[in-house]
């Protein structure tokens, strides 16, 4: 590996990347990623076969390589640089800029899921299947579920992802840290199992964000600090995050803007607005449905 170039293992990281977290490749979307002939993306192919053949096997129908039982990754990923990058539609997975350092730093982030974990869920939601999971839970403890997932989510202080819950025939969202083992399966999944059924993911709701009328004293700041336009941050959130939104901004979910403490910087001046969202219990203060508040809604925790 050491004797390739850059571009080279770059073209490989690509193919294994691919390979790991989608599960398949084609010779035709190796050279629409590079812009490159059909015989230099043969080659590239031809020598990742030379380094890790028993990863790839070839379908004569599909044509595609499709990942084997044996696959051992050739390259050996982050798990948060490997989320952040099938987040930005699988960009190149050897980071361009990663010999220039910036003089950043910001805060660790301690639930870091197990790459292997993640890559047989992005197979799952990409491919359309359904996966085996042992899953621990803090309400009821270690379980074997099947689910279909179709999403992967940042709630901005851990990872969890968006699935049909074959137990409970909800969707439901699981901690991806709390899944300690993963098996692709061969099932057929069903439209009611899939997102366009997952009302709550589909819902847009609207949210008008506002520095919070008793806790500030200089409301500027804050409008300066999430460039509102007239005093107000407008934004359109999926009903199935909106709870984790609200609970990482620490915005006060209170009709009257009742909770008074300089945790709260920002108020939601339209709280009806979170009706019949299924995590409210994460939005602090919410007064509006309380028989929701009394229920934990569709997180497993």
């Amino acid at each position: 590996m050491d004797q390739l170039s850059y571009a080279q293992k770059q073209r490989l990281s690509y193919i294994d990347f691919r390979l790991m977290f989608v599960g398949h490749f084609s010779r035709a979307e190796v050279v629409a990623h590079f812009k490159m002939g059909l015989s230099n993306a043969t080659r590239d192919i031809n020598l990742y076969k030379e380094l890790a053949g028993e990863n790839l096997v070839y379908d004569n129908a599909e044509k595609r390589y499709f990942q084997t039982s044996s696959f051992k990754p050739l390259f050996d990923y982050d798990a948060q640089k490997a989320l952040s990058q099938l987040t930005h539609n699988f960009s190149d997975s050897i980071d361009i800029m990663e010999d220039v350092r910036f003089p950043v730093e910001t805060p660790s982030q301690l639930a870091v899921p197990n790459i292997h974990i993640v890559s047989k869920l992005t197979q799952s939601a990409l491919n359309n299947k359904a996966v085996s999971i042992e899953y621990i839970s803090l309400d009821s403890g270690p379980s074997k579920r099947t689910i279909v997932p179709h999403t992967l989510v940042n709630n901005g202080l851990r990872w969890h992802v968006r699935a049909y819950d074959m137990k409970s025939h909800e969707f439901r969202d699981f901690v991806i840290t709390r899944i300690t083992k993963a098996k692709l399966l061969d099932l057929a999944v069903s439209e009611s199992q899939s997102k366009m059924s997952d009302n709550q993911w589909l819902r847009i709701v609207p949210l008008e964000l506002v520095p919070h009328p008793n806790n500030i004293k200089h409301p500027k700041a804050i409008e300066l600090d999430y460039n509102m336009n007239d005093g107000v941050l407008y934004l359109d959130v999926r009903a199935a995050i909106a709870g984790y939104l609200l609970r990482r901004l620490n915005v006060d979910c209170s009709d009257s803007a009742r909770l008074l403490s300089p945790e709260h910087q920002l108020w939601l001046r339209n709280s009806p607005t979170l009706y019949g969202i299924e995590n409210l219990h994460l939005a602090a203060g919410y007064e509006g449905n309380r028989t929701q508040l009394h229920s934990l809604g569709n997180i497993d925790v």
